[in-house]
């Protein structure tokens, strides 16, 4: 038995020792050696670079009113700070009209300090097609193989479906969050080359716009019709429309799927600070506009933060009934917009601490009042 035992352990050990050395160039050898994504991953991928402009914008500063030192969680009241703490957070910022009135940084992160996106990236990737629309460069209604024509050699079906089809998340495309390592979830988040893997295992299981299903393949089809319109990469259209527009105080970056590809990962893989991650966040408040200069169409903001194929989405964005919505990211990142009260929060983490975050920044925005 001892010795079956053993030579279990070194089958076990030539396996992780072979995925190790394959990361650079397989989805299944990452899934195995780094397992769950984390908020380290952008220190394992490769990524390309985000350049901050020569003149950072930087918010003024308001004191912290009195209201923003507790917050009620389960009912019951607790230490805004302590609360944070504990629960794996390590950026909270608040922001009212163009002030920060709250900005603490935690369990050893500092303003500096790098945050990944996760799924909050896809919120700037609705952005960028706003904008690329607005610029006449694509149509929400146009079918995708109006850009990319080579997935008709696969189904004739993929002319039903269309860009609006792809950011509502009613693509029909299949997508099935099962186990590591080859599951959709592992597969669009670990492949070496998502571009191949959205052109071949990309599968239509039902009509379009029937029905909403979150799926991860849509952003990077998407990703690839952007390149197409726009001619240059994601990150490079995101530097030149928003990052350098917004005046961010920090070069930030976009995950690749591997130098060979040079493909960012659409579905999450934007490095940035928390500062200026909440830039976009006041963008969307005041409608579109940043200082007197339309960043954002202001239909596209309306039409993107309103519920589309399902009651709580929109076009990237998750959508309440009291008119605020919500950038939402893996382990709790989170960009928080009221624009009622002109209000932006910031949230990132390294867990969600398990905690209700959307009824936390509710509880906190009531405090802070009309």
């Amino acid at each position: 038995m001892l010795r079956t035992f053993l030579g279990l352990v070194v089958v076990a050990a030539l396996v992780f020792g072979t995925a190790y050395l394959l990361t650079p160039y397989s989805g299944v050898a990452r899934a195995i050696v780094w397992i769950e994504a984390d908020v380290e991953d952008y220190r394992r991928f490769p990524a390309r670079p985000i350049e901050a402009p020569a003149e950072p914008f930087r918010f003024r500063r308001a004191p912290t009113p009195p209201e923003l030192g507790t917050v009620t969680v389960g009912g019951v009241g607790r230490d805004l700070g302590r609360f944070l703490g504990s629960t794996g957070t390590t950026a909270f910022i608040v922001i009212r009209d163009d002030a920060v009135l709250y900005e603490r940084y935690f369990n050893g992160d500092t303003r500096s300090s790098i945050q990944t996106s996760f799924s909050v990236a896809k919120s700037y990737l609705s952005a960028l097609v706003g904008i690329a629309s607005d610029e006449g460069l694509l149509n929400l209604d146009d079918p995708i193989t109006e850009h990319i024509p080579e997935l008709l050699d696969r189904d004739r079906r993929f002319s039903r479906i269309t860009i609006e089809d792809l950011i509502s998340m009613a693509s029909g495309l299949r997508y099935e969050e099962n186990s590591l390592p080859w599951g959709d979830d592992a597969q669009t988040y670990y492949s070496a080359d998502l571009r191949e893997l959205a052109l071949e295992d990309t599968e239509i299981v039902e009509p379009p716009g029937r029905r909403w299903h979150y799926n991860n393949y849509n952003p990077l089809l998407i990703g690839m019709v952007l390149e197409r319109a726009t001619g240059q990469s994601v990150a490079s259209y995101l530097q030149e429309k928003v990052w350098q527009p917004l005046g961010a105080e920090f070069d930030a970056s976009w995950s690749l799927d591997s130098e060979e590809s040079g493909f960012e990962k659409m579905e999450s893989g934007l490095n940035a600070r928390a500062i200026d991650f909440a830039k976009l966040g006041v963008v969307y408040r005041n409608g579109g506009e940043w200082e007197g200069r339309e960043i954002v169409p202001r239909s596209w903001v309306e039409r993107s933060t309103g519920a589309q194929a399902d009651p709580q989405y929109g076009y990237w964005w998750w959508v309440e009934p009291d008119g605020s919505f919500s950038a939402r990211g893996n382990h709790g990142q989170f960009l928080y917009v009221d624009p009622a009260r002109s209000l932006v929060m910031a949230r990132f983490g390294t867990t969600d601490g398990d905690a209700d975050w959307p009824s936390v920044f509710a509880d906190v925005a009531a405090r802070l009042g009309p």
